[in-house]
């Protein structure tokens, strides 16, 4: 069992984040599903995010991920809503309408209920692209409740998006 991340160190996840995005002069983006704007809310949590961070979309419904970030509908009705390839559209939807240098969207089952076989609950998606760059995307399985796998998208989602800004 993964310890759950908890406010004190997403906090220091943004903060990470924050830091290399001001000295870089970029801007971040996020397309979230199942995370609710967490994402988005950890980062502007922090006094001063209008330098570094765009703006967020949250794309619950599979219509929102359509209307707001372009995912195709052969894409939710082939792979469905918690997917690779509906992250990657994710992802890029969110660069193509924002202003912003890197992206990250997360989208996933975090429960009680909607798993399956195939996606039982904690499955999440996670997506990260920068500006110009290849998208690149990552299947996790995290343990917990409601909130645990929630905490946990949002601190490997901020986690992969310094590595992004740092690679």
């Amino acid at each position: 069992m993964k310890i759950v991340p908890d406010d004190a160190t997403l906090k220091r996840c943004a903060e990470q984040v924050a830091e290399t995005l001001r000295a870089n002069g970029e801007m971040l983006a996020t397309a979230e599903s199942c995370t609710g704007g967490w994402v988005a809310k950890a980062c502007t949590d922090l006094a001063g995010s209008s330098e570094w961070f765009e703006s967020a979309a949250v794309t619950y419904s599979n219509r929102a991920k359509q209307a707001l970030l372009g995912v195709t509908a052969a894409t939710l009705e082939k792979h469905g809503a918690v997917s690779r390839e509906c992250a990657l559209e994710m992802v890029a939807g969110a660069l193509v309408r924002f202003e912003a240098s890197v992206a990250v969207a997360v989208t996933g089952i975090a429960g009680p209920t909607g798993g399956t076989p195939d996606k039982p609950v904690g499955t999440v998606w996670i997506a990260w692209q920068r500006r110009g760059g290849a998208a690149r995307a990552e299947l996790f399985h995290f343990d917990g409740d409601r909130d645990a796998v929630r905490r946990q998208t949002v601190a490997v989602a901020l986690e992969g998006v310094r590595k992004i800004l740092t690679a």
